[in-house]
């Protein structure tokens, strides 16, 4: 097997799934703390299920998909299979917090690594991943990418900014999610069926990130377009700007990247 997960909730889950369109799911091993997770989700996607010291002795590029707390105790067990490979491999952390030397400490050697901050949306291949690496060799580096591309947009990021980065996009769909909830709530206040609401608040949203990304303007400047003078619109913008909506987001931002250091010191 080339790409082995060592936990499939959420995030471990949804990297697989891009992984198997990218890869092959006949080239995917899947592992996990409760086995029936990862039987469900490999009989979904294809592909085969073992447990984590098969993950770790077979797998070219082991994908540690564990919480950042769970990762001690899972790099323990599996530390002596890495240590007795001889053929080449790759570890791939998605823990928020913990870096790549730490990975690498707790492994118990200095193993080729690539670290990802991927999101939940990269299950249906709208994901935004960042990455980072170590002593990977070039054509190791492609072969990633390549597998990876079915989970959306991929970006080369200097490791001293990976935290940052995983507390806008890693932790964004959270709040986007809220964010679409509470407009939907708003639409059937007004009148409007719950699942419509919901469709027109998602697909809104959706449409307005596509608009930032392909057209490049500055996203005050695409608010300041849809605020006719005298309009209703700009009554809803000054109500969020007086319940400091924007401080709020970058507050939890914020918020989000203390806690992601902090789990970093353990």
């Amino acid at each position: 097997m080339r790409y082995g997960f060592i936990g499939c909730g959420n995030m471990g889950g949804a990297v697989a799934r891009a992984v198997c369109k990218g890869a092959g799911a006949e080239n995917v091993l899947l592992a996990n703390r409760t086995p029936a997770k990862a039987e469900a989700l490999a009989a979904e996607l294809g592909c085969s299920v073992g447990d984590n010291p098969q993950v770790a002795r077979d797998c070219h590029f082991i994908f540690l998909g564990v919480k950042p707390q769970v990762m001690p105790g899972m790099l323990a067990q599996i530390a002596p299979v890495l240590a007795g490979r001889k053929d080449a491999f790759v570890l791939v952390t998605m823990a928020a917090g913990l870096s790549m030397a730490r990975i690498r400490e707790l492994a118990g050697g200095n193993y080729p690594i690539i670290r990802i901050m991927p999101n939940t949306p990269a299950a249906v291949g709208a994901g935004m991943v960042q990455y980072c690496s170590r002593d990977v060799s070039d054509a190791d580096l492609q072969e990633f990418l390549s597998a990876m591309a079915p989970a959306g947009l991929l970006d080369a990021i200097d490791e001293n900014l990976i935290n940052a980065a995983s507390c806008v996009s890693g932790c964004g769909p959270a709040w986007a999610y809220q964010f679409i909830e509470a407009l939907a709530d708003g639409g059937v206040a007004a009148g409007l069926p719950r699942a419509k609401a919901q469709m027109y608040a998602a697909q809104m949203l959706l449409g307005s990130a596509r608009l930032v990304l392909e057209s490049g303007q500055h996203p005050g400047a695409l608010k300041d377009a849809v605020c006719s003078p005298g309009g209703s619109t700009i009554q809803g913008v000054r109500v969020l700007e007086e319940r400091a909506f924007r401080g709020a987001v970058t507050d939890a931002v914020l918020a989000a990247y203390d806690k992601t250091r902090e789990m970093g010191k353990g």
